[in-house]
């Protein structure tokens, strides 16, 4: 891995000069009170330090050197001054206790002075930029050619003259101004200079022994270019002001390759590099001025970029430039974001973004990036509260104070909804980051109704049905606005019916608003969430209408029934959702059944005078009898009871007690109850004579022989002889009232 500190690669100056060079480090808190270092290379690979941030400075460079550490930018600044050609060399600036630290390579180059003449003029000038060289004369000369030539060894080749003639290589970027003879002087300007154009000139007024002649000396230098401290997944921002001269001239940013060019990455023609495709964004300003940011910074973007004006909207040589140098720090502080999301026409996306915690009182925004808008990014929602009209309902910006990250959730999805989106504060614009949104087809993981009416002063329960793979979620209900979605109290109302394929963790929770208002009317999102982490959401609008009637209760549009499912009674319904909570209903049902059919036989023989003689003497032969019967049968089933307690459900019916384990079933789990009806359509579950029978429907017909030669359960044994107790107690009465007339 390259080494995080970073400086310029090479400063060039002249004897006598000064030089300023600066050198980044990543911006820990280790780093900013650790040392700071500048130190000579050796040829024997030994680096000699020549000043710290300790306070040291070397012999050499007493009285003209210093160190400077700016803690909050991140980087140290060493100053040099009175340089001379022995100063030039290989130097390192750095951190750590010794030379061997964290570094960057610094390339010093002191030249000598040009030695020229006293009357010799230098211009120095950068590259892309406008010259203007002046010319005295004297008032004889006043009316004789004036002229600007280019020395090649001993010839000088003319540029320009007053006679309108201009070199070729200098057509449409050189023009000669004469000012008048009451000036004495007249001057060349130089546009869009190029590096060719450097040089040694002359400028006379006569061609005879009398003009006047002057030297220039030309120098033109390519911008020294700014250093961009950039971090991995971060962000940077480069700022070209090139002049109000070049306002209205098109602009771009372009990076220049191994092949001496430099690639047009953006410019304000409306032409963009397809690989940066959602990363790049022009911004234009006042006077002509443009800013760029590229975001989701890589390892590739670092090298070296240019920002030029140009009628064409590319780079060419003598274009006025403005130049940085962008380092790329893969030791980041930038947490690790999703740069793709994706999510389903009719659901929803949570898009996490980063912040730079020192800013936790920042504005957040998020933006929708604009490609065919020359990268354009309009604002969709800010922290504030600004939500754009369209997105009412449907956008909501989450923010985690001291967390270091925000979340934004966008609901309701459509097609049209697919993307690029930036994430920025109103801070520290390394922390911009960027992800894409595909909209994919597929169905909402969350079923709520559509649009529910609610009516005034009623009571209105909207359901919401979450699936199995949010079981270990937190659900909740909350009512949007534009400054964020207040929780509200709900209610789970156990397993949802809603999915297919599914067991009991699909939950229905549910909230109710009671009584209804008009303020109840607006937007309300269900979700999940786990910890500060938002999951999915899925959006209702509530309308509140004063009609008077009774109140409903909201459907979910996508809770449909499985097909083969059927309305059943609530205690069948507990069986098929595996929770057998009464079972005795059932059986309770049959028993009072039965009696009602023995009491109406009872009341045809008592009503007439013969029936009640015969009742009452009957009654006692009957009774003596039928007790020994009893009291024999309970003796036997309360042995039968002791030889198979292994049971963990029990079913009590009025005139006998049993008990009966799930565990004594052949395969317990195909004759439970079912999540979903209709998804296992090999199961079905019908009410034979009183009891809950379960009858298995199968392709295979093996499986049913094998079920017929089932061993006998505990639970088959019991039955047996409950029904044998029954039958012996039927035959006793029945002799008993067939017997004698009188006791």
């Amino acid at each position: 891995m390259k080494s995080p500190i970073f400086g310029p690669d090479e400063v060039s100056t002249v004897e006598g000069n000064s030089v300023s060079i600066k050198c980044y480090y990543p911006a820990t808190s280790v780093n900013r009170h650790t040392r700071k270092y500048w130190c000579r290379q050796g040829a024997s690979g030994s680096c000699t330090t020549l000043v710290s941030s300790e306070g040291y400075i070397s012999k050499d460079y007493a009285g003209r050197a210093n160190l400077t550490n700016f803690p909050e930018e991140g980087a140290f600044v060493v100053n040099i001054a009175q340089l001379s050609s022995d100063d030039s060399g290989q130097y390192k600036c750095g951190l750590g206790i010794n030379s061997r630290g964290l570094s960057f390579d610094v390339s010093l180059e002191v030249s000598q002075g040009s030695g020229l003449l006293n009357d010799t003029h230098v211009y120095t000038v950068d590259m892309g930029s406008t010259v203007s060289i002046t010319c005295p004369f004297k008032s004889g000369n006043a009316h004789k050619k004036k002229s600007l030539c280019k020395k090649t060894g001993q010839y000088c080749s003319l540029v320009i003259d007053s006679n309108k003639y201009v070199n070729p290589s200098f057509q449409g970027r050189i023009s000669l101004v004469i000012y008048g003879t009451s000036q004495l002087m007249f001057s060349v300007v130089i546009n869009h200079l190029r590096p060719s154009d450097a040089g040694m000139y002359l400028c006379q007024a006569g061609e005879d022994s009398d003009g006047d002649k002057k030297d220039i000396d030309l120098k033109v230098l390519e911008p020294e270019p700014e250093l961009v401290y950039g971090e991995l997944r971060g962000s940077v921002t480069f700022d070209c002001a090139l002049g109000s001269e070049v306002a209205s001239t098109p602009k771009f940013l372009c990076r220049e390759s191994k092949a001496e060019t430099c690639d047009v990455l953006i410019n304000t023609l409306g032409e963009r590099d397809p690989a940066l495709e959602g990363r790049i964004l022009l911004t234009p300003k006042n006077n002509g001025h443009i800013s760029v940011s590229i975001t989701g910074l890589r390892k590739e973007d670092a090298g070296r970029y240019l920002c030029g004006a140009n009628s064409d909207g590319v780079w060419e040589e003598g274009t006025p430039i403005q130049a940085w140098q962008l380092f790329v720090n893969e030791e980041t502080l930038m947490p690790p974001t999703p740069t793709v999301v994706r999510g389903v026409v009719g659901g929803s996306v949570a898009v996490l973004c980063p912040y730079d915690r020192k800013e936790s009182n920042s504005i957040k925004y998020w933006c929708r990036w604009k490609g065919s808008q020359n990268g354009q990014c309009p604002l969709l929602v800010e922290s504030g509260g600004q939500v754009q009209e369209e997105y009412e309902g449907r956008l909501l910006l989450h923010e985690e104070p001291g967390n270091g990250t925000y979340t934004v959730i966008l609901n309701q999805l459509t097609a049209q909804d697919a993307g690029f989106y930036w994430c920025l504060t109103s801070g520290n614009t390394r922390w911009r980051t960027t992800v894409e949104l595909k909209v994919v087809e597929g169905n909402s993981s969350l079923k709520v109704p559509e649009r529910v009416t609610a009516v005034l002063g009623g009571t209105l329960k909207l359901p919401c049905h979450f699936p199995c793979k949010f079981y270990s979620y937190e659900k909740y209900w909350c009512k949007w606005s534009n400054r964020g979605c207040q929780t509200l109290p709900s209610q789970d109302e156990g397993p949802s019916q809603a999915f297919v394929n599914c067991d009991q963790n699909s939950r229905l929770i549910s909230m109710t608003l009671s009584p209804v208002t008009k303020n109840h009317e607006g937007w309300y999102w269900c979700g999940v969430k786990q910890g500060h982490r938002y999951g999915e959401t899925a959006a209702v609008y509530v309308a509140v209408e004063e009609t008077a009637g009774e109140s409903r209760d909201a459907r979910p549009a996508q809770a449909n029934p499985a097909p083969e499912e059927k309305v059943e009674e609530p205690s069948v319904r507990q069986i098929e959702n595996k929770i057998l909570q009464e079972p005795r209903l059932l059986a309770e049902e049959t028993v009072v059944k039965e009696d009602k059919v023995q009491e109406k036989g009872a009341s045809a023989d008592t009503g007439s005078p013969d029936g009640q003689g015969r009742s009452s003497s009957v009654l006692l032969s009957t009774l003596v009898p039928l007790g020994l019967v009893l009291t024999a049968g309970a003796v036997a089933v309360w042995v039968a009871r002791v030889r198979h307690r292994k049971n963990v459900d029990r079913v009590s019916i009025r005139s006998y007690k049993t008990d009966m384990s799930m565990s004594d079933f052949v395969n317990s789990g195909d004759f439970g109850g079912n999540d979903n009806m209709g998804a296992s359509p090999v199961t079905q579950e019908t009410i034979l004579e009183g009891k809950v029978e379960v009858a298995i429907t199968n392709e295979n017909t093996g499986d049913a022989e094998e079920l017929k030669k089932a061993k006998r359960s505990s639970k088959e044994e019991a039955d047996m002889a409950y029904s044998a107790f029954l039958l012996q107690s039927s035959n006793i009465a029945a002799q008993a009232q067939d017997g004698p007339k009188e006791a």
